[in-house]
């Protein structure tokens, strides 16, 4: 027994880190997308927060009663999930007057949507300009709901996440 114990030690280590892997990521991308993003504005055509990076800032978003202020990324792959919420890029562009769909994971940068009440304001801001939002409801859905992300012909910001908030898987 006691040669298994750093066997268990290693392995225990393995799972933690793997656990903090993905919130660390996303922690350490804020400042790299930030930067991006003030390049973005001032003219640099898909600014790239890193230089391997393969998405780049698109939009801002802001939950102001919350106290959240997100840079969304250029397509909702696991790759740039990882680093923020990004644009479902089957959806209108963030600044178009359509249904704009952005996704984001439920334990990090999406974590504050189940705080978020009828009523409470959501900015987005692209380099178009911003567009003002209210929540109108939140609503779970199977992942099947496509049609969720078709265009509506009316300024509409859909938020995806996956639910329970607290589940493990």
């Amino acid at each position: 027994v006691p040669a298994i114990a750093p066997l268990l030690a290693v392995v225990g280590a393995e799972l933690v880190m793997n656990g903090l892997w993905i919130p660390a990521k996303a922690q350490l991308a804020l400042p790299l997308n930030g930067n991006a993003w003030t390049r973005a504005q001032a003219g640099e055509t898909r600014a790239r927060p890193w230089a391997w990076a393969d998405t780049w800032p698109v939009a801002r978003l802001a939950a102001p009663r919350l106290g959240e202020d997100l840079f969304v990324l250029a397509g909702a792959s696991g790759q740039s999930l990882a680093f923020g919420p990004a644009h479902v890029s089957a959806s209108a562009a963030p600044g178009r007057s359509d249904n704009v769909a952005i996704a984001g994971h439920r334990d990090t940068h999406f974590a504050f949507l189940k705080d978020l009440e009828e009523g409470d304001e959501l900015i987005l801001e692209s380099l178009e300009g911003q567009v003002h939002y209210r929540v109108a409801g939140t609503e779970v859905v199977h992942e099947s709901r496509t049609d969720l992300l078709l265009p509506t012909g009316r300024a509409e910001l859909t938020l995806i996440t996956c639910y329970p908030f607290e589940s493990v898987t």
